[in-house]
């Protein structure tokens, strides 16, 4: 196998690496202040479309972690540019938060219930059976399935809560119809996050908590990958899974020396 090219470019998932519970996981100051001192490419991704770049950058800078609005990539913003793409000027009745309502009305979409192009799906902490409803019916009719990110789960500290891709299943059994899920695993994030940066992939590294995500994104669009075990994965859980990450580290604190 052919020596990977030295990393120049670093992107990293937000919960579970840099952050737990609204906590800094130590070592994560670190990290990012080494990235900008360095002046290094990298981003802050996340699967989470509720908030927007601004609000993250907000959540991070009163915990500490000063990481620009421009080096925040989430799933709306990867969605966002999906359909930008596909079909400009697009019209989409949304379930979800500011973050993905901001990142569509930021592309000119119009958001209607009137025989929109798609249904987007994101993540909510009010799912309501009224909203799902008109999802169920607009989708067949017609409406094009889209959803931010398949995960099942997110985390809470009263333990996990459904997400996105548990409420996706409950549309997919009403409808026949799969979404296409913008964000991670889908490489399409990695790949816009990496144009957004300037970044290559051959010399990019992608650190998450999660192998079926994380670690699947970074490895599907040929980044070196570093899975730390602060967060949702753990050793015993890497071999259940078909593929590995390229390094196990115990935080993220073990890659400061590596920037």
């Amino acid at each position: 196998m052919a020596e990977r090219k030295p990393i120049e470019s670093w992107l990293t998932d937000m919960d579970g690496v840099l952050i737990h519970e609204g906590v800094p996981i130590p070592g994560a100051d670190a990290f990012i202040k080494k990235l900008r001192d360095a002046e290094r490419p990298f981003l802050v991704l996340t699967n989470n479309s509720i908030y927007t770049a601004r609000d993250l950058h907000a959540r991070l800078a009163r915990m500490g972690l000063d990481v620009p609005v421009e080096n925040i990539w989430t799933s709306a913003l990867a969605t966002a540019q999906f359909l930008d793409d596909q079909r400009p000027g697009g019209t989409a009745y949304v379930i979800g938060e500011a973050g993905l309502t901001t990142a569509l009305h930021d592309i000119g979409y119009i958001l209607t219930d009137h025989d929109p192009d798609y249904v987007v799906l994101g993540e909510t902490r009010t799912y309501s059976f009224e909203s799902l409803t008109k999802a169920i019916r607009l989708i067949n009719a017609g409406a094009r399935f889209i959803c931010t990110n398949p995960d099942e789960t997110g985390p809470s500290a009263e333990g996990p809560l459904p997400a996105t891709g548990s409420v996706a299943a409950l549309i997919t059994k009403a409808t026949g119809k799969d979404p296409y899920f913008a964000g991670k695993p889908n490489p399409l994030m990695m790949r816009t996050g990496l144009n957004a940066i300037g970044a290559h992939s051959e010399t990019s590294a992608m650190i998450g908590d999660r192998m079926d995500t994380d670690v699947l994104a970074g490895l599907e669009a040929g980044m070196e990958t570093f899975l730390v075990l602060t967060g949702l994965t753990g050793p015993a859980d890497v071999d259940r899974y078909p593929f590995r990450p390229s390094n196990i580290v115990d935080s993220i604190a073990d890659l400061v020396d590596r920037i």
